[in-house]
């Protein structure tokens, strides 16, 4: 009797349907919507009150933040202080980028950090200590990217290399754990020590190219940040430095930066010297257009 019902346990076990995977995905999209539903009624309180921060008072821009501070493993209040957006775009401050790779169990360590130089270096939690990767952010560096001539890298030079350097070991070292956002507030224009700072009338590629704006380039993925080793260092400076020109000639230079993001979806240090020079040769041609 007892072989007669473990038989028909098994066979009843073998009968039962698995969930479709559509199904699954529905129901995940299903729970994600109920979610969000409960966030966005959540913000339209924060954003009412002094928490919500630079947001306050636009509730729909406090649920995105929340929501992709849900993803990323924060929770409401934290992911208010950890991210800014920057002229509509959103990035984690580099407090908040170590803070969160930590927390999966990865290493990331300060080695030396002055008004000249930051190093840093990181692993990931299953490394051993000969698995470590650095980071050097100098001045030298900066000077290359044209950074010294912003009125924060005059300021706090020791802030700014910390920045940096906490972006570049973090997407080294754990990509998966930004998701994305893969850089820090700081290595866009208009924050120090998280903090925005007073923005000019917004600017984008979109608005300096009008009135027959070009269609921008696909935003390069963090998986082609190599893409930068294959120039060499002279080259990348140069294309840098004719991009700067530009800007300087526009009286746009304090935007360069973020129209670069914008543009090619990764600071300068990360993108190629061709995509630079392409880059130039569409704001200089929609400035000439603009001139006629």
């Amino acid at each position: 009797m007892s072989s007669e019902i473990a038989t028909r346990d098994e066979q009843s076990a073998v009968a039962l349907p698995a969930q479709p995977t559509g199904q699954s995905e529905q129901s995940a999209l299903m729970k994600w919507a109920e979610e969000a539903k409960v966030i966005s009624n959540l913000a339209v309180s924060i954003s009412k009150t002094s928490f919500a921060g630079q947001l306050r008072g636009q509730p729909e821009e406090v649920t995105a933040v929340i929501l992709a501070g849900h993803e990323l493993g924060l929770k409401p209040m934290a992911a208010l202080k950890s991210m800014d957006i920057i002229q509509g775009t959103p990035a984690l401050r580099a407090h908040a980028m170590r803070g969160l790779v930590l927390s999966h169990g990865h290493k990331v360590q300060l080695v030396e950090s002055t008004p000249d130089k930051c190093v840093y270096r990181g692993r990931r939690s299953d490394e051993g200590d000969d698995d470590w990767q650095y980071v050097t952010w100098d001045l030298g560096r900066a000077k290359q990217l044209g950074l010294l001539e912003k009125k924060e890298w005059k300021k706090q030079p020791k802030t700014m290399l910390v920045a940096r350097a906490t972006g570049e070991i973090c997407r080294l070292v754990a990509p998966d754990v930004l998701h994305g956002l893969p850089y820090a507030a700081e290595e866009l224009e208009g924050t120090v020590h998280a903090e925005v700072v007073p923005a000019k009338a917004p600017l984008s590629v979109a608005s300096f190219t009008a009135p027959a704006p070009v269609a921008a380039p696909e935003p390069q993925q963090p998986e082609a940040f190599g893409v930068v080793d294959a120039d060499t260092d002279d080259e990348h400076a140069a294309a840098v430095q004719e991009l700067r020109d530009f800007g300087d000639r526009q009286n746009i230079a304090d935007d360069i930066d973020r129209l670069t993001y914008e543009a090619l979806g990764a600071p300068l240090e990360h993108v190629s010297a061709q995509a630079i020079r392409d880059l130039t040769a569409k704001l200089h041609a929609a400035a000439q257009g603009g001139a006629a």
